[in-house]
């Protein structure tokens, strides 16, 4: 129950404020990867325009899985 005195919730998800970086995009990378894929196998089932959105879209997924690649590059360097 909240008190009157307790500031109400107003998001449904938050991320702590001293989370790492390299945690943050690890899990960026992982949910970008994640929606590649599944935009990929949903074009499988589709014909037409809806399938050329769905390919364009996932054209821009990868393109954001390539940029938080080479983020995680930049932060912390394989050795």
């Amino acid at each position: 129950m909240i008190k009157e005195t307790e500031k109400p919730v107003t998001t449904l998800f938050t991320i702590t404020p001293d989370t790492p970086i390299e945690s943050l995009l690890i899990n960026s990378y992982e949910t970008v990867c994640s929606v590649s894929a599944l935009l990929l196998d949903l074009s499988d089932d589709l014909t037409g325009k809806h399938r050329d959105i769905a390919l364009a879209i996932h054209q821009l997924s990868e393109l954001s899985v390539l940029m938080v690649g080479k983020a995680m590059d930049q932060q912390t360097p394989r050795t």
